[in-house]
C-alpha cells in the first residue's frame, strides 16, 4: 500500500481513504474492508435517516457498498471519498424509497414517551403519538423522493445545504429549492394537526398535551428538523 498517514476517523496511522481505495482498485482485497470498516457507522446512519426505515437501510447499505466496490475506478478524487460514498449510499436509499412506496410502513412509538403521575406511560398518550407519527409518515411518503431525501437531509439529518448538495450530486440552489417545495406540500399534508378555525395557524388545544410533531420524526443527536 501507500506511505501511512493519520486516517481521520482511524485508530491510529494508517493509509488515508484515498490511498485505501486506490489500493483496493489495484487489487488489494484488505483494502476495501477497512475503508468500510472506517465509515460503516457513519454510512448507515445516512441510510437509516434518508429511508426511515431499518430493513430499506440495511438493503440500502449493502446495493450501495457492492456498487462501491464494483465500481470504485470510477472515483477520480474531486471530491472526498466519504462524500462519494455517502452519494452511493443515499443513491442506494433513493431506489429503496421508490421501490417501497407502495408498501406502507407503520414505526413503533418512541420508548421515551410521556408517564403520568406514577411513572406509568398513558396508554391515550401513546395512541396520540402513533397517530402522529403515522400522519407524518404518511406525509413524508407521498413527497416526491427527490424532495424527500432532501428534507431528511437538511431537516431531520442536519447536515448544512452544502454538503446534502454534495451527497445528492445536485447544487445547492436545487437542495434549497427541495426542501422549500417539499416544506409546503407538508404544511399542506399536515394541515389537519392544526386549528381549520385559525387562520394564524395555531395548533389545537388538546385535552392532554400533544407530543411535538418534529419529535415523531426521530432525529438523530444533533439532527433536529428545521
Amino acid at each position: 500500500m501507500t506511505e501511512d498517514v493519520a486516517a481521520p476517523g482511524s485508530p491510529g496511522p494508517g493509509p488515508d481513504d484515498a490511498a485505501l481505495l486506490a489500493a483496493h482498485v489495484a487489487g488489494d482485497a484488505e483494502a476495501f474492508p477497512e475503508l468500510v470498516r472506517r465509515h460503516r457507522d457513519r454510512l448507515w446512519a445516512v441510510a437509516l435517516r434518508t429511508t426511515g426505515d431499518p430493513e430499506d437501510a440495511a438493503d440500502a447499505l449493502q446495493d450501495a457498498l457492492v456498487s462501491a466496490f464494483r465500481n470504485a475506478g470510477s472515483f477520480r478524487g474531486e471530491a472526498a471519498v466519504t462524500t462519494w460514498l455517502h452519494r452511493v449510499v443515499v443513491n442506494a436509499c433513493l431506489d429503496r424509497m421508490r421501490r417501497r412506496r407502495a408498501r406502507p410502513t407503520v414505526p413503533l412509538p418512541a420508548e421515551d414517551g410521556d408517564t403520568g403521575a406514577h411513572g406509568i406511560a398513558d396508554p391515550r398518550d401513546d395512541l396520540d403519538r402513533l397517530e402522529l407519527r403515522m400522519e407524518i409518515d404518511r406525509a413524508l411518503r407521498a413527497l416526491p423522493d427527490d424532495q424527500r431525501a432532501a428534507i431528511v437531509l437538511v431537516d431531520v439529518e442536519g447536515l448544512p445545504v452544502s454538503e446534502a448538495a454534495a451527497l445528492l450530486g445536485v447544487p445547492e440552489g436545487t437542495v434549497k429549492s427541495r426542501c422549500s417545495r417539499g416544506r409546503a406540500r407538508l404544511a399542506v399534508a399536515l394541515a389537519g394537526l392544526r386549528n381549520p378555525d385559525d387562520p394564524g395557524g395555531v395548533p389545537s388545544p388538546q385535552p392532554r398535551p400533544a407530543p411535538d410533531p418534529a419529535a415523531t420524526l426521530d432525529p438523530p443527536p444533533g439532527g433536529e428538523p428545521a
